[in-house]
């Protein structure tokens, strides 16, 4: 039987991952979204084993919202990409350099 435990483990492990990901890879920003929401999910699994584990339902419920601004932010996140890539023909945050304020 898992416990608690076994998914606290993953969530860190799917964490850890995600900021791999954002350490190794600057470059393009579809791995930098994918890596900000492997970060979010592992949040959100270790909230709902939290919420589990001590029998309330907040912490699900907590996750629900969470999922709403999570795939937001990827919408509006691969909206701005889609029209850099039109604009500009490359997703290299290198070559970006033009948007520095």
């Amino acid at each position: 039987m898992l416990d608690l435990s076994h998914y606290l483990i993953l969530g860190s492990a799917l964490f850890a991952i995600g900021v791999i990901g954002i350490v190794l890879n600057r470059k393009n920003m579809i791995v930098l979204l994918m890596a900000i929401e492997l970060m979010l999910l592992a949040v959100n699994m270790n909230f709902v084993a939290f919420s589990y584990a001590m029998g309330d339902a907040a912490g699900q419920i907590f996750v629900f919202f969470i999922l709403t601004v999570a795939a937001a932010e990827s919408a509006i996140g691969l909206a701005i990409l889609v029209v850099l890539f039109r604009n500009m023909n490359t997703v290299d945050m290198d070559k970006l350099d033009n948007l520095k304020g």
